[in-house]
C-alpha cells in the first residue's frame, strides 16, 4: 500500500518552487504547522532530507529533494494528463557537477564523458567556478557533486580523496633555484613570490608559511594560472602552483622550469565532494561511484611531474 498521495507530492513541489514554508501553505491553502508537519512525515518515509532548513534562510532543496521533486511533478503532470491529455510532459533525472576552476581543464571532461556513458538516461549539467561559488552551490543544494580541493567546505559534507599533491616552484630556467631538484617553503621565504588571488587558495598557502614562522613577501597575486605562468616565466617573481600543465613552455613563449616542494604538510588532497545523505539509487550516489572509479583509476596519471593539478 503507498504511504504518500498525491497531496503529498503537490506538498513537496510547492515548497521547491516558493522556497518558504509561509508562502507554499498559502498556495496550497493549509497551515504552515501542518505542511511543516507534512514535510517531517515525507522526509522521514523516504529516509533523507528533501530541503535544507538554515536558520535565517529559504528553504533549499537538497540534491536528493530536487530530483524527488521533478519526479513529484512528473507524477503530478501524468494524473492531470488522465483529466487533460494536453497536460505538460514529464521531466528528465538531472545531475549538476561542479569543478573547480583549476582542475576543470584536468578532470572535468573525462569525468563527464564517464558519466554519460554509464548514466545515459540523466541530464548531467556542470560548472566551472571558483571556492566561493562551489561552495555556495553545494551548501544551498544546487549541486550534487564537485571536484575540488578540501578547502573551506563544512562537515556535512562527505569527502572522498582522488588524489594528494604537492605544489611546485615555477622559475625561469636561469633561476638559481631551477638548479634544485626539491625546495622547501622555508627556502622560499625570501624570495618575492607570485601566488594566486584566489582567496581560499592564497590563504591556504599563506597558512603554510605561518605555520613554520615564515612571512613570505608576494609579488602578484594572478588571476589565473597562465598568467601566474607568464609572470614567473618573465622573472617577476617565484611562482607556486599545485597545477603543472604538461610542457615547460607560458603562453607567452617563455621557457619555464617546474621544481617540487617537498615539505609534507603542503601536499593538499583533490576530493569528490558530496552531500553526506544520499539514497545508493540516485542518480548522484551512482554518479559519485563513476567518478570514483573513473578519475582514482586515472591517480597513477594524475601524480606524474607533467600532469599534477591545481
Amino acid at each position: 500500500m503507498l504511504y504518500l498521495t498525491l497531496r503529498h507530492y503537490e506538498y513537496v513541489c510547492a515548497v521547491a518552487r516558493h522556497g518558504s514554508l509561509s508562502a507554499a501553505a498559502e498556495a496550497l491553502h493549509v497551515s504552515q504547522p501542518a505542511l511543516s508537519a507534512a514535510l517531517a512525515r515525507i522526509e522521514a518515509h523516504l529516509g533523507h532530507q528533501l530541503f535544507l532548513r538554515r536558520r535565517g534562510a529559504a528553504l533549499a532543496l537538497t540534491p536528493q529533494g530536487r530530483q524527488f521533486a521533478d519526479r513529484a511533478e512528473q507524477l503530478l503532470q501524468q494524473a492531470a494528463q488522465l483529466e487533460d491529455p494536453g497536460a505538460a510532459t514529464s521531466a528528465p533525472q538531472r545531475l549538476t557537477l561542479l569543478c573547480f576552476a583549476d582542475l576543470a581543464p584536468f578532470l572535468l571532461a573525462p569525468a563527464l564523458k564517464a558519466l554519460r556513458q554509464a548514466l545515459p538516461e540523466v541530464e548531467i549539467r556542470h560548472h566551472s567556478c571558483a571556492f566561493q561559488p562551489l561552495i555556495a552551490a553545494l551548501s544551498a543544494g544546487e549541486a550534487d557533486l564537485a571536484i575540488t580541493y578540501d578547502l573551506g567546505l563544512d562537515a556535512s559534507f562527505s569527502r572522498s580523496e582522488l588524489d594528494r599533491l604537492a605544489p611546485h616552484v615555477l622559475v625561469r630556467p636561469q633561476h638559481p633555484l631551477a638548479q634544485r631538484q626539491s625546495l622547501t617553503l622555508a627556502e622560499l621565504a625570501d624570495e618575492l613570490l607570485v601566488l594566486s588571488q584566489e582567496g581560499l587558495s592564497v590563504q591556504h598557502m599563506l597558512g603554510l608559511f605561518r605555520a613554520q614562522g615564515l612571512v613570505p613577501r608576494i609579488a602578484h597575486r594572478a588571476g589565473s594560472l597562465e598568467l601566474l605562468r607568464s609572470l614567473a616565466a618573465n622573472g617577476e617573481g617565484v611562482g607556486i602552483s599545485y597545477s603543472l600543465p604538461p610542457g615547460n613552455i607560458s603562453y607567452d613563449g617563455k621557457p619555464l622550469h617546474a621544481v617540487p616542494i617537498r615539505d609534507r604538510q603542503a601536499q593538499e588532497p583533490v576530493i569528490l565532494a558530496s552531500h553526506a545523505s544520499q539514497p545508493e539509487t540516485s542518480a548522484s550516489a551512482r554518479a559519485h561511484a563513476v567518478l570514483l572509479r573513473v578519475l582514482r583509476r586515472d591517480r597513477s596519471d594524475l601524480a606524474q611531474p607533467d600532469h599534477h593539478v591545481d
